[in-house]
């Protein structure tokens, strides 16, 4: 997800989509835990979006 599509979203969607991205994370930390995924560089991709989001999500929030 690029940045400029995070700052598009609402901060509803902002947190749905944070919400979303740690469970995925969760699912691949675990998965990467029982046998080693296929590309695991998609635990580093996932852990970036979630900072790019809660960046977007808190500078909307001192934004109001």
């Amino acid at each position: 997800m690029k940045n400029s599509e995070i700052a598009a979203l609402t901060v509803e969607e902002i947190k749905e989509k944070l919400a979303s991205e740690k469970e995925a994370l969760t699912k691949l930390k675990f998965a990467h835990a029982i046998t080693p995924i296929e590309n695991p560089m998609k635990i580093k991709e996932t852990r970036r979006v979630i900072a790019r989001l809660n960046g977007e999500l808190r500078s909307k929030e001192l934004s109001k």
